[in-house]
C-alpha cells in the first residue's frame, strides 16, 4: 500500500516577521495566543494537496481556535485532502462528538477524522475545566469510546448508565459513510495502546529511534483484537536544503535564530506556552524564572530531525516505511517558493515506487 502523506493545518501563521523569522520559529514552543485566519487556513490545505500531500492534521489545545471548526474550512477549500481534527476526550459528551463527526464525514465526503488525545497535561485541560487526574483520563476514555461507536452503531435508541456519563434515548440522525476511517489515537501508555487497539483504525506511535518504532509498532499490533488491524501513524520533523551540507547549515541556522528570537522582549509569551506546562509539571519549575526551558524545547525540537537534501530524507523516511509506518506526517515549515520546492521533490522521491537502499 502506497504511504500516505501527511502535513498539518494550522489556524493562523507563525509567529515571526519575515520568512526566516517564521521558519525559526516553527520549532519555538507556540504561544497560548492563536487567531483564526481563514485565508490561511484554505491557501494552506489547498497546497497542501497541490502539492500531492493525502491529509492533514489539526491541532489542539486549551486557548487555539476550535479544530473542528478550523478542518470544516480546510475541507471546504480542497476536494481530496483527508483532515484529521485533533479531539480531546472530555471536551464535549461523547453523542455531541459522534454527531459532529458524522456531520463532518458526509459534508466532505468522508475526509474528516477524529485524532484523540487525552491532554499530556493536567495543567491544560484543566483551563477546559476538566480536572481529572491522567489515570483516571484514560480510564473515562474507554467508557466514552465505547459510548461513540455504539451510539454511531445504533438503529434504536441507546441508554447508558456508567461511571462519566449518562444517556437516555439517544439516537443519531446521521451516520458517516459506510467504511470511514474516522478515530486515530496517539496515546503511548499501556493504557493508549489498548484504547487504540479497541476502538482505532490508526494508531500514532511517538517519533522514537527506529528500533522502538519497530517495537511499538509490533505491540499496537499485537493488541487489536478481533482480526482488528491498525494503519501507524509517524510524526517526522524535516530540515530540508538543495544538499545535505546546506541542509546542516540550515539546520544550525533555525536553531540558533529561534533562540534568539524567544529570548527578546516576547520571552514571557513562550515561557507561557502550553507546550511547556509538562515540562513544568514534571519539575515544578516556574515559567517566570526558568528561560531555559524554551531552549530546552527548541533544542529537542530540532534533535531529532530529518536532515538533508530531498533524497537523503526521502532514504531515511523509507525506512519508517520498511518498518510498518503507514502513515508519515511531515512536519518542516513552508514558508517560501523555495520551501514549497523542496516539499514537492521530497515528495516526489517518496512516491518513487522503488527507492533506492541506503543504510543508516
Amino acid at each position: 500500500m502506497e504511504l500516505e502523506l501527511r502535513g498539518g493545518v494550522r489556524a493562523a501563521p507563525v509567529a515571526g516577521r519575515t520568512p526566516a523569522e517564521r521558519q525559526a520559529l516553527r520549532w519555538a514552543p507556540d504561544p497560548r495566543e492563536r487567531t483564526a485566519d481563514p485565508a490561511h487556513i484554505a491557501r494552506t490545505a489547498r497546497e497542501l494537496e497541490e502539492d500531492g500531500l493525502d491529509s492533514a492534521l489539526v491541532v489542539q489545545s486549551s486557548s487555539w481556535p476550535d479544530p473542528w471548526a478550523v478542518a470544516g474550512w480546510a475541507l471546504a477549500a480542497t476536494t481530496r485532502l483527508r483532515i484529521a481534527a485533533a479531539h480531546r476526550i472530555g471536551t464535549t459528551p461523547p453523542t455531541t462528538t459522534a454527531r459532529t463527526l458524522a456531520t463532518l464525514d458526509r459534508l466532505s465526503g468522508g475526509r474528516i477524522s477524529a485524532h484523540l488525545i487525552i491532554g499530556s497535561s493536567d495543567a491544560d485541560v484543566a483551563r477546559d475545566g476538566d480536572t481529572l487526574p491522567k489515570a483516571e483520563r484514560y480510564r473515562r476514555a474507554d467508557e466514552y469510546l465505547s459510548l461513540l461507536t455504539r451510539y454511531l452503531a445504533a438503529e434504536d435508541d441507546l441508554d447508558h448508565h456508567g461511571e462519566y456519563y449518562t444517556v437516555r434515548a439517544a439516537r443519531t440522525g446521521l451516520r458517516p459513510a459506510p467504511g470511514s476511517e474516522l478515530l486515530s489515537f496517539g496515546g503511548s501508555s499501556p493504557a493508549g495502546v489498548d484504547l487504540a487497539a479497541r476502538y482505532a483504525q490508526v494508531y500514532a506511535v511517538p517519533p522514537r529511534p527506529l528500533p522502538d518504532t519497530r517495537l511499538r509498532i509490533a505491540q499496537a499490533r499485537a493488541a487489536a483484537r478481533h482480526g482488528r488491524t491498525l494503519r501507524i501513524w509517524r510524526h517526522v520533523t524535516v530540515v530540508l536544503a538543495d544538499t545535505d551540507t546546506a541542509a546542516q547549515q540550515h539546520l544550525r541556522r533555525l536553531r540558533r535564530d529561534a533562540l534568539r528570537l524567544t529570548s527578546g522582549p516576547d520571552a514571557p509569551r513562550y515561557l507561557d506556552a502550553v507546550a511547556l506546562d509538562r515540562d513544568r509539571e514534571r519539575a515544578a519549575a516556574d515559567p517566570a524564572t526558568d528561560p531555559a526551558q524554551v531552549a530546552a524545547y527548541i533544542r529537542r525540537s530540532l534533535a531529532g530531525a530529518h536532515t538533508g537534501s530531498p533524497a537523503t530524507v526521502a532514504a531515511r523516511i523509507n525506512l519508517l516505511r520498511s518498518a510498518g509506518v503507514d502513515i508519515v506526517q511531515l512536519d518542516l515549515p513552508v514558508e517560501t517558493d523555495h520551501d514549497r520546492d523542496l516539499r514537492r521533490a521530497l515528495i516526489a522521491h517518496l512516491r518513487d515506487p522503488a527507492p533506492p537502499r541506503r543504510t543508516w
